[in-house]
């Protein structure tokens, strides 16, 4: 079952974030100037654990540049085929191996436009990932934009850096109340059904975050009793056991909205 801890970027408030940059070269041509601003982008927000570039030998405008991000630190894997998607089919499938290994990212940053990319993102959030989508403008597909946790453009990264690329936070309670988090998580809910955006469980908590400034970062969320749930899974679980939500597969859905409201 999936394990999404309650703090927004996956871990606990005392352990940074690590992060991992996966660069579809096929769909965004980084230069090196743009590739370091990326990785000054990337430090900013926590602990860089890896850094690939997918690109084709093949095109000589994706070989010429090897070298160059090499220099700067970043693993060139070389997806010699004809076919055109070819690097990307590569990326898409290193993505959703490296879940499953002990040095998984918590925070990954996708540089690519390409709507293909929208299933593994979903996937991605809902083993709790935060995922950031860097595209180039004129190259970039809605449904994958839309269901980025944040999303930029390329040439954005010079005022990002200089912004010192650290989102807006807001102190956040170590705990919340199990009413209170019903009333976040059916309001997040809601939202995500009238935008038909996914709802999955890794898409809502995210979600949470970003419309309650009260539910980020909390550490757990404990009911009357004095019970707490110390992951959004369990949380999710008694929520559907107490008829709050409703869950099919790893989809969340509102019973009675207007019993829910009052």
């Amino acid at each position: 079952m999936t394990d999404i801890h309650l703090v927004s970027n996956g871990q606990t408030s005392h352990q940074q974030p690590k992060i991992g940059i996966y660069c579809d070269f096929q769909n965004v041509y980084l230069s090196q100037e743009l590739a370091s601003l990326l990785l000054a982008f990337a430090n900013a927000r926590g602990i860089l654990i890896s850094r690939r570039v997918y690109y084709n030998s093949l095109f000589e405008n994706q070989a010429s540049a090897k070298e160059n991000l090499q220099q700067i630190g970043f693993k060139c894997e070389d997806v010699t085929c004809s076919l055109k998607n070819s690097a990307d089919n590569q990326l898409k499938s290193d993505l959703i191996d490296d879940v499953y290994n002990n040095q998984s990212p918590d925070i990954i940053i996708l540089v690519s436009g390409d709507g293909d990319f929208a299933n593994p993102v979903k996937f991605l959030q809902d083993k709790g990932k935060n995922v950031i989508i860097f595209a180039q403008r004129g190259n970039v597909k809605q449904k994958l934009k839309d269901c980025a946790n944040e999303f930029h453009f390329v040439d954005e990264l010079r005022q990002l850096i200089s912004n010192k690329t650290q989102p807006q936070t807001t102190t956040a309670k170590s705990e919340i109340h199990y009413n209170d988090a019903i009333q976040y998580l059916t309001k997040a809910i809601n939202k995500a059904l009238e935008e038909k955006k996914p709802t999955g469980l890794g898409y809502i908590n995210n979600l949470m975050s970003k419309l309650f400034p009260e539910y980020q970062g909390v550490s757990s969320i404990h009911k009357p009793d004095g019970k707490k749930f110390k992951s959004f899974t369990q949380f999710i679980d008694a929520a559907v056991k107490d008829g709050k939500v409703q869950k099919q597969g790893q989809e969340l859905f509102l019973i009675e909205l207007n019993k829910l409201a009052a």
